[in-house]
């Protein structure tokens, strides 16, 4: 009965994450369409919503019906972009990018969690400097540096990083020519594990110890919040393990 309870309980965690993603996904193909429209190939925002959401086995269904209520096909709830900023202990950068409904709820829970791990909530532009846009493809083990750099570079990428310690290849793109360089990896016999636009810390704050364990249970608070779409950090947390 016990294994039985053990494994109906992983079960039930494991549904709660995988609604918590299909939460995070439908809010922000709800926002590209109602911003840029409802057609993926018109709005490259919609396009990489929509490719995350299919990536998590979304159905094209649930998709559809999200974008007709965005787009006022049907009816729905418009989301609000917000951004908050701020430190976890020490002195690790944070940016926290939300979509909400009621933006009093929404600062309220990441304001706790910034004060209940000992962290501080600041001002827009705080840390923001810190980091760049941009877009990343990633690249298995298995995949061949030389080949996916020849590539990389005839798709118009900026640069190429590979990272032994994991096997992990990255090509990096700006923002603007993400959809471009993705469709031309594609074509060319590369498909990426992951590819996103994203934010990335110009440089790493490295944390130990009890700081580290601080710093990563104010991260996954802030991940498991529904409001909170993505969270961008530049700790470097050594040995600490990420669940």
């Amino acid at each position: 009965m016990g294994r039985l309870m053990a494994i109906e309980g992983r079960k039930n965690a494991q549904d709660a994450k995988r609604g918590k993603v299909f939460t995070k996904v439908i809010r922000e193909i709800s926002t590209a369409a109602r911003l840029g429209g409802g057609d993926p190939k018109a709005n490259p925002r919609l396009r990489v919503a929509v490719d995350k959401a299919l990536a998590v086995n979304m159905t094209r269904d649930v998709i559809e019906r999200a974008i007709k209520k965005a787009t006022g096909e049907l009816e729905g709830v418009s989301y609000e972009e917000i951004r908050y900023e701020g430190y976890a202990p020490g002195g690790v950068a944070v940016i926290v990018d939300c979509l909400t409904d009621n933006k009093v709820r929404t600062v309220a829970d990441v304001r706790h969690a910034f004060n209940k791990c000992g962290g501080n909530l600041g001002t827009d532009g705080s840390v923001a400097f810190m980091f760049r846009k941009l877009g990343v493809l990633s690249f298995g083990p298995e995949s061949n540096e030389d080949a996916i750099t020849e590539a990389a570079i005839e798709a118009g990428a900026d640069d190429v990083a590979s990272y032994p310690e994991d096997g992990v290849i990255e090509v990096l793109t700006s923002p603007e020519a993400f959809d471009e360089v993705k469709a031309a990896m594609t074509a060319a016999g590369h498909v990426p594990l992951d590819a996103q636009v994203t934010m990335r810390a110009d440089n790493d704050s490295k944390v130990e110890g009890e700081v580290a364990q601080q710093v990563k249970k104010m991260l996954d608070m802030l991940e498991d919040l529904d409001d909170v779409q993505d969270v961008y950090h530049n700790a470097d947390l050594g040995d600490v393990a990420w669940t």
